[in-house]
């Protein structure tokens, strides 16, 4: 027995630079025009068996956009950032500088009063055991890129520090296959 689970990273809410941290801004401009851009590869996704989403606006929205109507899942949310939330990285690196190296040097820590890089990546991989494995069960989940890279490292046994090496672009796929605690990453050819 095993799942399909395809993660979709969410269109974006704002340029890269502008990013903040639990940022639950709707899609900008560009995010719409991505996905309209996308949807012809993305929409086949809309007969996976069950369809979730981050709660976050820009995910329920770029999964609407797609035809997915999908489930917000709370377990999917973005990593808590506790007094960080709303900032851009630029911004709590010129405020606490020590602070934010600890957080990239050490997954345990929370400098900023919210969730370790640790249990984010523990809460995103409980979720991903959890998925129904019926044979040949599909699942798709339109995430926060930072929900995408926790999922990575998670399926993949990866060390935590991986987690700043992994970029996920806006609208991009991944699939993992498998069930609870044994995961393979598939990469499908271009069609």
């Amino acid at each position: 027995m095993s799942v399909r689970v395809t993660l979709v990273a969410a269109a974006r809410s704002s340029s890269l630079l502008a990013e903040r941290f639990d940022d639950d801004r709707p899609l900008d401009l560009a995010g719409w025009q991505g996905v309209r851009h996308a949807a012809h590869a993305l929409v086949p996704l809309s007969s996976a068996e069950l369809r979730y989403c981050s709660p976050t606006p820009r995910c329920r929205e770029t999964g609407e956009a797609l035809g997915l109507f999908p489930m917000a899942q709370p377990a999917l949310r973005d990593c808590d950032m506790g007094r960080w939330r709303g900032f851009t990285l630029s911004e709590v690196t010129a405020r606490e500088p020590a602070a934010v190296d600890a957080w990239f040097a050490d997954p345990r820590s929370a400098p900023h009063g919210g969730e370790p890089l640790l249990a984010f990546i523990g809460r995103i991989g409980s979720w991903l055991d959890t998925r129904p494995a019926d044979d040949g069960g599909t699942i798709v989940a339109v995430a926060e890129p930072a929900v995408v890279r926790a999922a990575l490292v998670y399926a993949l046994r990866l060390p935590p520090a991986t987690y700043w090496a992994v970029d996920v672009r806006p609208l991009s796929t991944v699939t993992l296959t498998g069930l609870s605690g044994h995961w393979s990453l598939r990469l499908d050819a271009a069609a």
